[in-house]
């Protein structure tokens, strides 16, 4: 066990080293090439940030509001014939929209039923095998100016109820 952790110490390291050793043996001019980076980095920061504040203020009016409490509650006939815990509706929801956001959900029904219950277990597998959809196609289209996602959201709406919805299985599976 202790060479995993050792390994998993370095794995990052050696890869830097590997990298900057790989680039010198070219002559690469590396630390120009650095600078260079990490003004591409910058501007790509800049060009998106409208689009992070814009996500950022949805999802606290969407939290403070309550409609995620709402919207459980009117799905909750729905959950409770399919067995799905009602009380991960808002964390699956918000887990399309914002990682931070949805990790404070997530910490919030770990104090409330325990990181070791059911539901707590079936939420960690889910945050595991979902994304943040939305915010990732935002995020990577503005930055590169598309327009036409085609069929994208469609197919990453549908992998992610498909992440859903396996984590509800394997967790029934590995935890009945």
């Amino acid at each position: 066990m202790n060479w995993i952790l050792f390994l998993s110490d370095m794995i990052i390291p050696v890869t830097f080293a590997g990298i900057l050793m790989y680039a010198i043996s070219k002559n690469v001019p590396v630390y120009d090439n650095f600078i260079v980076g990490a003004k591409d980095g910058f501007l790509t920061v800049f060009k998106i940030a409208p689009t992070i504040v814009g996500l950022m203020v949805a999802v606290g009016m969407l939290r403070a509001s309550g409609a995620f409490d709402i919207l459980s509650g009117l799905i909750s006939p729905i959950t409770d014939y399919t067995g799905f815990p009602t009380e991960a509706v808002p964390l699956t929801l918000m887990r399309l929209v914002s990682s931070s956001a949805s990790t404070g959900l997530l910490l919030d029904l770990f104090e409330r039923y325990g990181a070791d219950s059911f539901l707590g277990r079936f939420i960690s597998i889910m945050m595991s095998s979902t994304e943040t959809v939305f915010y990732t196609m935002s995020i990577y289209f503005m930055s590169i100016k598309i327009t036409k996602t085609r069929f994208t959201l469609a197919g990453a709406l549908l992998v992610n109820f498909a992440g859903v919805i396996l984590s509800l299985w394997i967790t029934r599976l590995l935890y009945p």
